[in-house]
């Protein structure tokens, strides 16, 4: 396996974790942040670090993009999305909610979202609300 297709397989791994703010427990419970930190640390694409504090509702009162640099700092911006890289979406002021990307034709993710109440993998032209992000996304890449 090549270290993306790690990334892809590792992510699945927490397919239907339910969704529990700040959480990182596989099978129990983890947000779109923590599925990025947890799947990316495992598999020592970079160092351990823990994110947390934070509210549930930040990216409502805050201008600043916490989110963006906080995941990005580690990775690099690409223009196209391929397997095993993150995706990350406007919600709010700022960018808050991030994928990793399992299949790029048709662009498929997996993500923690509270909407679905667990880790889902999807079809982005499938759910209208992440396609209607998708021209604002960030794409960073930790495979260099």
């Amino acid at each position: 396996m090549t270290i993306r297709e790690d990334i892809v397989a590792e992510a699945r791994s927490w397919a239907r974790t339910p969704y529990h703010h700040m959480a990182a427990v596989k099978g129990v419970g983890v947000d779109c942040g923590m599925l990025l930190v947890s799947v990316y640390t495992a598999l020592g694409l970079v160092e351990p670090f823990d994110p947390r504090p934070y509210t549930h509702d930040w990216m409502l009162h805050r201008s600043e993009e916490w989110f963006l640099e906080t995941m990005l700092k580690r990775a690099i911006i690409v223009e196209s999305p391929q397997l095993g890289d993150m995706v990350l979406f406007k919600y709010g002021r700022c960018y808050s909610h991030g994928a990793i990307v399992t299949n790029t034709k048709p662009l498929t993710v997996i993500h923690a979202f509270l909407r679905y109440e667990f880790v889902i993998e999807e079809t982005i032209s499938t759910n209208t609300e992440l396609m209607d992000r998708f021209a604002t996304a960030k794409i960073g890449s930790l495979v260099k």
